[in-house]
């Protein structure tokens, strides 16, 4: 038996850009060259700050500060989540954000520039879940 998908804007939660309708994008972000890569509580903040420009509802955060350094985060979204995972000693961090409907990810990049004192910033954007049109 197949399945309708509901494209429904109204009672989903699917992302709708001009003709395409598919279940998120999620921007795969590289910062280089970046700074507080080992403070947790800026992390922390740093989630909640992209969470409010991308329009997304938090639901929760759960962070870990590793040892010797680094740290992990999740911030899970009514819309899906954003997750770092840092490596202080290389300046790198590694950012996940998968959104669905009408959430902006991208307004999330300037949050993170800022937060991580980096223009050093590679993003692959992938449009999850296309639907047939």
């Amino acid at each position: 038996m197949a399945i309708t998908p509901n494209t429904n804007p109204n009672t989903t939660h699917l992302t709708h850009k001009g003709e395409q309708t598919y279940a998120g994008t999620h921007l795969i972000i590289d910062l280089h060259n970046a700074r507080h890569l080992d403070d947790q509580l800026l992390i922390e903040q740093a989630l909640r700050d992209a969470t409010e420009a991308t329009g997304a509802t938090l639901l929760h955060i759960h962070s870990h500060r590793f040892s010797p350094q680094g740290v992990t985060a999740m911030a899970i979204l009514a819309e899906s989540h954003i997750s770092c995972h840092t490596w202080p000693e290389i300046n790198y961090a590694a950012f996940d954000i998968f959104m669905c409907g009408d959430t902006d990810p991208h307004a999330a990049l300037p949050v993170l520039k800022a937060a991580f004192e980096t223009e050093d910033i590679q993003v692959t954007e992938l449009h999850r879940g296309h639907l047939p049109a």
